[in-house]
């Protein structure tokens, strides 16, 4: 009886074939997803359904989420400012980090966690049950009755969420402050009105827009490939939020170098 064992070579080189064929497919299903937006008939009623369930199960863990996020940046951040004499500019130092980069992040992170990994095991029963095969044989696109509804509405979410989680973090900041380290309201306030500008808001806004469209498509993806059945699923919805995750982190970073480079901070 012979057995065959794989070099680590050729393991790794399997791994990072297999990785980049995901990558390859998760994007050709994703320019799938933006032309099927524009196409119609749309189905609104399973957009708003499925806005209103991830609206439901995502809008009390962002606003509790966000509280303690911005009471973080923003006694971590005073503590720094006491120690080089610029108490001055906390307001705007803690309220640009929790506006442009906590807010989308901490928006997103639960949206994928409580909507995407349902989208996902929904998809997934759905496949296992081989209704999405029945559907294309009729000649019904997936993508267009099921995904792109679900896409729309973690977009739609996002975007709502990210507003109500700045305005929660940033009154969480100031709260934490002025009780906690006895910061001057008047200096928070002045500082943030001094220093902060418009794009700061629209870039996180566009942030959550491309985060909910990740979560929405890598939850979709992951739940229309499913391996192994019931336990399949599973797997595939830890994997979509895992996924997600990674995604959100490694966007985060370009669209805020990109915005750095593009809009100058303001009385530069």
């Amino acid at each position: 009886m012979s057995t065959t064992t794989r070099s680590p070579i050729e393991a790794a080189s399997n791994a990072v074939t297999g990785a980049l064929r995901e990558f390859g497919n998760l994007f050709a299903m994703g320019l799938d997803v933006v032309v099927a937006m524009f196409k119609r008939p749309f189905q609104i009623r399973e957009f708003l359904q499925q806005f209103w369930f991830i609206a439901s199960v995502s809008i009390m863990p962002a606003a509790l989420v966000s509280i303690p996020f911005g009471a973080v940046i923003t006694l971590q951040l005073g503590s720094l400012t006491a120690q080089i004499g610029a108490d001055s500019f906390n307001g705007a130092a803690s309220v640009l980090a929790v506006v442009q980069q906590a807010s989308p992040i901490v928006t997103t992170l639960v949206v994928a966690g409580a909507g995407g990994s349902a989208i996902c095991a929904d998809l997934g029963s759905r496949t296992i049950r081989e209704e999405i095969d029945a559907m294309m044989v009729l000649g019904v696109s997936p993508i267009q009755r099921l995904v792109v509804p679900r896409v729309l509405a973690a977009m739609a979410v996002a975007i709502l969420l990210n507003g109500m989680v700045s305005v929660v973090g940033v009154c969480g900041g100031y709260f934490f402050n002025v009780v906690v380290q006895d910061g001057t309201p008047g200096a928070f306030l002045a500082s943030f009105s001094a220093l902060a500008q418009l794009p700061d808001l629209w870039v996180s806004e566009i942030k959550a827009l491309i985060f909910g469209f990740l979560a929405g498509l890598v939850a979709a993806y992951r739940g229309l490939n499913p391996k192994g059945g019931p336990k399949g699923v599973g797997d595939v919805v830890n994997q979509s939020v895992v996924i997600t995750f990674l995604l959100l982190f490694f966007v985060n970073l370009v669209v805020s170098v990109i915005y750095l480079q593009l809009i100058p901070a303001k009385g530069a």
